[in-house]
């Protein structure tokens, strides 16, 4: 057993139950499409990773599902919102004997594997380490002990989670990745030749 875990965070691929905030600029059959191609990029990305991954469910678990069950582990996401569902996972994952644990969502289409790679790696001198998206959130959370306090008293989807966790993490020592898009918005697609056509 790697003593790495990747817990990959979905929500399940139905239409009008996915980025919504995307759907007002394209529709909600475009916004489908689109989030049903951002998973693919990040099972794509992480599939061939030496680390235990575990995909987390918002509604339930799908077993024949895009997911190959011979690579992912699966589990359903517990709690009321991002911040205990996030704190619920990474506790588990402590519990389970893992010594580095990241988290990563999956709207972003510039993740690479050399991201999630650099991030277990500077978890071996630091205690967190923290990959910072456009908008203020964050698209990559990690760490090898739990603090607690960066799962709580955030605006989730908001432009203050990033700096609101950094403050949280300010009394350990972590490290931060490079800052990347992720895609909420319509105008977030502009970057991307494979999004052109949802732009028309």
């Amino acid at each position: 057993m790697t003593n790495n875990l990747l817990l990959i965070f979905t929500r399940n691929p139905e239409l009008g139950k996915v980025k919504s905030r995307l759907a007002k600029g394209v529709g909600q059959e475009n916004a489908l499409e689109i989030y049903k191609k951002l998973l693919s990029h990040t099972k794509d990305v992480v599939a061939t990773l030496n680390c235990t991954k575990r995909v987390g469910y918002s509604v339930q678990v799908r077993p024949d599902d895009m997911w190959d069950n011979a690579i992912f582990e699966k589990f359903q996401q517990e709690g009321e919102d991002l911040g205990v569902r996030m704190h619920n996972a990474f506790e588990q994952a402590f519990a389970d004997g893992y010594d580095n644990v990241l988290i990563v969502g999956s709207d972003l289409f510039d993740l690479r594997a050399s991201h999630i790679n650099e991030a277990f790696d500077a978890l071996h001198s630091n205690d967190a380490v923290i990959g910072p998206a456009q908008d203020g959130g964050y698209y990559l959370l990690g760490m090898n002990k739990l603090v607690k306090e960066v799962f709580y008293n955030k605006e989730w989807g908001g432009d203050t989670v990033f700096a609101s966790t950094m403050n949280d993490l300010a009394t350990v020592k972590t490290h931060q990745l490079e800052t990347l898009n992720d895609i909420d918005f319509a105008e977030d697609l502009k970057p991307y030749a494979e999004f052109a056509q949802y732009l028309q």
